[in-house]
């Protein structure tokens, strides 16, 4: 019997407006890989009557199979109303929204190229104070202006851009697409479903609800911790110490705090049926005869499971009525100007205002942690807030710097956490002036900030590093009477990084380290509170400050041009290559269980499964946590690559007597690449394989965690980094090419020669 397709009216308790669902015809559902996605969608109006005739009218458009189809769009436009033709045709193609662009459209980012102004990008480990040196960068009181955040834990999950210039304050924030975040959500609902099964406590359930496992989505910020709120104690993402205004404004009183908790009392409740119903009657097709089977039986159930509960309608009805609950949340955005897209989901947010205090007060709601507000935060929805305005230093003499800062998430504290940087950061890095590494004095040159040092030196982006230890007044020893032998203490740290780095990647990659180690370092301490001159450290920290801010400003003076130009071996490039493929299979095939390799772990099922998710569904990112591939592979490349850029066959006309002109041309080079390698390996392991994924993906049963594992192995990785050998084959061949035509046309633009 055919499938018919139809709309049915929906409105969540307590809410005015109508929304429409319905299993769409066309749209693919990423848990099954077939067409019958659900959506659902505001229809913009509380009229029952017109909510029911623009029912009526998406209906009739189900039922004509003739507008299944982007062409028929036009036709369709001229028969029903604007938001039916809305509703139906939204996500037939991919939409990749540019939230960088949307903000750049209110508030322009100015260019060394065009003004007097420098990009500076702060990097750093998870707690290495780099958010605090923002706030001293752009004058902050400590006490009483909170913004951006900052904790001990993870608390820079989205884009914070700052840029210091006159009167008035204005801001520009966006939100992540609503796609997004009901995926997180659902995500979310499935853990605390387990959680339930398992027979775990409320207060364990709701945690599991509430907050991601990636820590990016908190959801507790804004629905509340819940009713149990008030018998728990657990404080330990908020600012230390922290007093953070908490008088509510008028827009507070549009959240009622006790109907939220009442639905989380009530989905709750909902999750425990739902785990009772589904979890019993699985348990029982499973069945598990003995320990070992029962091992594959639990691994087999958490699967199932999800794949259940995302064809449950209860399931889905606790998701929307949670999706609404935080869509309300919204509500507080009385002032400024709230861009929706044609779904009526928020996209941005803007404002302006002369009044100071007003201005940072209403800017923390897109990004406080302080658990007083949790309940009207939007900090977990936002992917990027963009300020304007008077902000300068206390400590510069009245002085505005000329300044564009840029934050982001922490790096990390593992190796494992910071194997390769996100291709995102990547981006980033290439359109910026300088990158401010952020370590801890007390702890320096750990895995994160090596591994961010060696993405500087590989990506030609040296010259832009600046080092800014923290925590110096913290560092302390019998053997260390003052600051010089304290900054000597802290750099020895460095000597053992910058010989593994030279054997890792070469001479001049330890070279312009070292340059930077000598040059480009700095170290402050008390940076958390207000700095009196009158106070020798502190005047010291100020000095130091100073001379970073001047080090920004000159970082953009670029040498005169190298005339002399490298030749390189193309046969060099085939090792390159095959050492670049045999790294990234070596890191990633004992994760998949595919081999075993001491000291590297095999993934959990589960994190394999959201990583195909991730990159199987589009807009969605191309990375799970630590699970990077298309980051992983850019990196391989790129690392060889370097090692390759420093071994020329000759030079035309002559080799450079000096190896700071080397330098300067290797750099060249590899930053040309950086990109192209980026773009290049994006393709290969994402784009071109799509369909690879989402096979990944819909593996379900006994034995589906290997298979899915050799998929991801054999189909996906070995296709798109095949190892070239003596025996030639299509895609080793396109592989081997397509980085040969990267590295071609890079030494085209620049003079060199790929011989």
């Amino acid at each position: 019997m055919e499938k018919r397709f139809v709309a049915t009216l929906s409105r969540s308790q307590g809410r005015r407006a109508w929304a429409v669902i319905f299993s769409h015809p066309i749209r693919v559902d990423p848990n099954t890989g077939k067409p019958g996605l659900r959506v659902r969608q505001g229809l913009g109006t509380s009229d029952d009557a017109e909510a029911n005739d623009l029912k009526d009218q998406l209906n009739q458009l189900l039922e004509e199979e003739s507008f299944w189809s982007l062409p028929a769009r036009a036709e369709a436009e001229k028969r029903f109303r604007r938001r039916v033709v809305e509703i139906f045709y939204h996500g037939m193609e991919p939409e990749q929204s540019d939230f960088g662009a949307i903000r750049e459209s209110i508030i322009p980012l100015p260019t060394s190229k065009d003004s007097d102004y420098r990009r500076a990008l702060l990097l750093g480990t998870t707690g290495a104070g780099k958010t605090t040196l923002l706030r001293q960068l752009i004058g902050m009181d400590p006490e009483i202006e909170r913004f951006p955040s900052t904790s001990t834990a993870k608390t820079t999950v989205h884009e914070t851009e700052v840029v210091l210039a006159p009167s008035p304050y204005t801001a520009a924030v966006t939100f992540f697409p609503i796609d997004e975040v009901r995926e997180h959500l659902n995500e979310c609902i499935s853990e605390a479903v387990l959680s339930a099964y398992r027979g775990d406590g409320d207060g364990e359930v709701l945690r599991k609800l509430l907050m991601h496992v990636n820590q990016r989505f908190r959801f507790n910020y804004v629905l509340g911790n819940g009713p149990q709120a008030a018998s728990t104690d657990d404080d330990e993402d908020d600012e230390d110490d922290a007093v953070e205004p908490t008088a509510e404004t008028a827009a507070d009183g549009a959240i009622d705090l006790d109907a939220t908790n009442a639905l989380l009392t009530k989905t709750l409740t909902a999750l425990r049926t739902i785990a009772a119903r589904h979890g019993d009657q699985l348990k029982t097709e499973l069945g598990a005869t003995d320990e070992k089977d029962q091992r594959v039986v639990d691994e087999l159930f958490e699967e199932e499971l999800d794949r259940r509960l995302r064809e449950d309608d209860e399931f889905h009805r606790i998701s929307d009525e949670l999706i609404d609950e935080i869509e309300l949340r919204f509500s507080l955005l009385t002032d400024g100007t709230v861009r929706r897209n044609k779904q009526g989901w928020p996209q941005s947010w803007s404002w302006e205002t002369d009044d100071r205090a007003t201005f940072i007060k209403t800017i923390t709601r897109f990004s406080s942690n302080h658990s007083s507000r949790f309940g009207h935060l939007l900090t977990p929805l936002v992917n990027g807030v963009r300020v304007s305005g008077a902000f300068l230093p206390t400590w510069n003499g009245g002085r505005q710097p000329k300044l564009v800062l840029l934050d982001g998430e922490g790096l990390g504290h593992t190796p494992k956490s910071m194997a390769a940087m996100s291709t995102s950061l990547t981006r980033r890095i290439e359109s910026t002036d300088a990158i401010v590494l952020v370590d801890n004095a007390v702890q320096p040159m750990q895995a994160a900030p090596v591994a961010a040092m060696k993405e500087m030196i590989t990506s030609g982006s040296a010259s832009k590093l600046l080092l800014v230890f923290t925590h110096f007044d913290e560092v302390k020893g019998d053997n260390l009477p003052n600051a010089a032998a304290k900054e000597q203490h802290v750099l020895a740290s460095a000597e053992n990084v910058l010989a593994s780095i030279g054997e890792e990647l070469g001479p001049f990659a330890e070279r312009a380290l070292r340059g930077r180690l000598k040059d480009a370092c700095f170290f402050v301490g008390g940076i958390d509170g207000d700095l009196d001159a009158t106070k020798k450290t502190h005047k010291r920290t100020i000095g130091q400050l100073q001379a970073l801010l001047a080090a920004i400003d000159a970082i953009v003076e670029k040498p005169e041009p190298v005339l002399a130009k490298p030749v390189y071996d193309r046969m060099n490039l085939v090792l390159a290559v095959k050492n670049a493929a045999e790294s990234f299979h070596d890191a990633w095939w004992p994760r998949l269980g595919l081999d075993y390799k001491p000291g590297v772990s095999k993934e959990h099922w589960k994190r394999i499964w959201a990583l195909s998710r991730r990159l199987s569904t589009p807009g969605l990112g191309d990375e799970y946590d630590n699970l990077k591939p298309v980051a992983d592979l850019r990196k391989q490349l790129q690392d060889r690559l370097y090692v390759l850029l420093q071994n020329p066959l000759r030079w035309v006309p002559a080799e450079p007597t000096d190896d700071e002109r080397k330098q300067q041309v290797f750099d060249g080079l590899a930053n040309a690449l950086s990109v192209k390698t980026l773009d290049l390996a994006t393709r290969r392991v994402r784009a071109e394989r799509m369909p690879e994924w989402q096979s990944a993906f819909n593996q379900s049963g006994r034995g589906s965690s290997y298979a899915r594992a050799s998929i991801i192995g054999e189909r996906i990785y070995e296709r798109a980094a095949p190892i070239p050998d003596v025996t030639p084959s299509p895609d080793r061949n396109s592989f081997l090419h397509e980085v040969a035509a990267v590295v071609e046309s890079v030494c085209d633009e620049v003079g060199a020669k790929l011989a």
